[in-house]
């Protein structure tokens, strides 16, 4: 399968890019990660595939989160652990609470860009370009801060390499063994009641690993895990440059990531982020907002897998609280009727955005676990699978969205409201949101 020309991709007409003012500083830029190594391997991409393909047969369920931005600055082995902690024992709620197979995917090593409603921004009558991203520019407010300059693309390539080289070392190396399971929250469960309720599960899967070994049974599976990455492919320089030739297959990998999606603002079906990702063998995501047709996602179905390949396509559904149970079941029962199988995912966070009064964007939690919960209900209704959940979350305890078992409120986020862009659940809410979801699947 042939792949367009970066030229050709811009000339297709490409939604959210940077504007880069040296040309021959971009072309510079997007040689030199031409000629780095990949970040991920074929391999691992049609491994999740076939993972993503049994979540749309209804035999699996997916788990993806992470930060809304990754900052190069934030690239640390902590923040990376943290992340990494709060998927993992959210994971274990919803494999030991559900009885379901959880393929485990973090929004990391690569979410570093991300489109905005606006190309500019003002303060005090002044205006700059908007902060697209550390993948783009800077956060300060200055010009030279917000400058769109092309050499971060290196940067983000060398903090995403940084990032799987310790999530691969965690996963492998007894960090993920689920006899760990107690140690990666302990300085929280004391005072929790999310994380009581945490201690007494891993006490009963202790009991549980305790008679497996009494009988001598010690799978692999219980030692290490298979961890994913993924991110919006949204800059196309970047995603250009790291689609490579398998030498296996012959086919073309995008291998900055094992699993990409496509934003809602970029799914035109003409546009080139359609256009690039219908040629690559991964995984791909589709976001699909309260604008989506039925007869919008046939159409970037049969563009983007035209061989119906199992797994290869995800709808991610963004619609809101308030309109998730008036909407999906349409979109749904046509994509269905069309003969079109994919996996179906929630992410309940975009459509549940809104402004407090003392100026801060945030999150109701309430509002999140009613969009999962009427994710769940249309589901059900039509006899259909409910596939995953992809949300915004870190394993640090920031206060960015209200409610949840803390009841944080508006007053609360100035404590620690640390997102450059939109806010995240925290460890508690994200274990919360686990709980409440496994119930869910329990029921199902």
């Amino acid at each position: 399968m042939s792949i367009p020309s970066l030229d050709d991709l811009h000339a297709i007409g490409a939604a959210q890019q940077p504007t880069y003012a040296d040309q021959v500083e971009r072309d510079r830029a997007v040689d030199t990660l031409r000629k780095m190594p990949p970040l991920v391997f074929a391999g691992e991409c049609d491994a999740l595939r076939d993972k993503m393909a049994a979540v749309a047969r209804g035999e699996a369920f997916l788990l993806q989160g992470g930060d809304c931005a990754e900052t190069l600055e934030g690239v640390t082995a902590e923040n990376t652990r943290n992340k990494l902690r709060v998927l993992l024992s959210m994971a274990v709620v919803l494999t030991y609470a559900a009885s379901v197979p959880v393929v485990k995917v973090g929004r990391l090593a690569g979410q570093f860009a991300k489109p905005r409603s606006s190309d500019t921004e003002t303060r005090e009558g002044v205006t700059l370009p908007a902060y697209r991203g550390d993948a783009v520019n800077g956060f300060d407010f200055t010009p030279e801060a917000r400058r769109h300059d092309p050499q971060r693309l290196l940067d983000v390539y060398h903090a995403s390499s940084a990032t799987l080289n310790l999530i691969r070392a965690f996963t492998t190396g007894g960090y993920a063994d689920l006899r760990q399971m107690h140690v990666w929250n302990t300085d929280f469960v004391r005072n929790s009641p999310v994380g009581e309720r945490y201690e007494r599960m891993g006490a009963e899967i202790d009991r549980a690993l305790a008679f497996m070994e009494a009988i001598g049974a010690d799978p692999a599976e219980l030692h290490t895990v298979d961890f994913y990455s993924s991110h919006e492919a949204l800059i196309l320089e970047y995603e250009h440059a790291l689609t490579r030739i398998d030498s296996r297959t012959q086919l073309p990998y995008d291998v900055s990531g094992h699993f990409l999606w496509i934003g809602e603002r970029t799914r035109q079906l003409d546009g080139a982020h359609v256009e690039l990702l219908s040629r690559i063998a991964n995984p791909i995501g589709v976001k699909l907002g309260p604008t989506s047709t039925p007869d919008d996602a046939i159409a970037l179905y049969e563009k983007l897998n035209p061989e119906r390949i199992p797994g290869k396509v995800t709808f991610v559904t963004r619609f809101g609280a308030d309109k998730i149970r008036d909407l999906l079941p349409h979109l749904i029962e046509k994509v269905s009727a069309a003969g079109v199988e994919v996996a179906w995912v929630t992410d309940p966070m975009h459509g549940n955005t809104f402004a407090t009064e003392n100026g801060y964007k945030t999150r109701d939690f309430d509002a999140v676990i009613d969009e999962v919960r009427g994710f769940f209900e249309v589901h059900r209704a039509l006899g259909t699978w409910p596939g995953g959940l992809h949300v915004e979350l870190t394993g640090d305890d920031v206060t960015e969205c209200v409610g949840g078992g803390s009841r944080l409120s508006a007053a609360d986020l100035a404590h620690r409201y640390e997102t450059l862009c939109d806010p995240r659940l925290n460890r508690a809410q994200s274990l919360e949101l686990a709980f409440l979801v496994a119930e869910m699947l329990s029921g199902r």
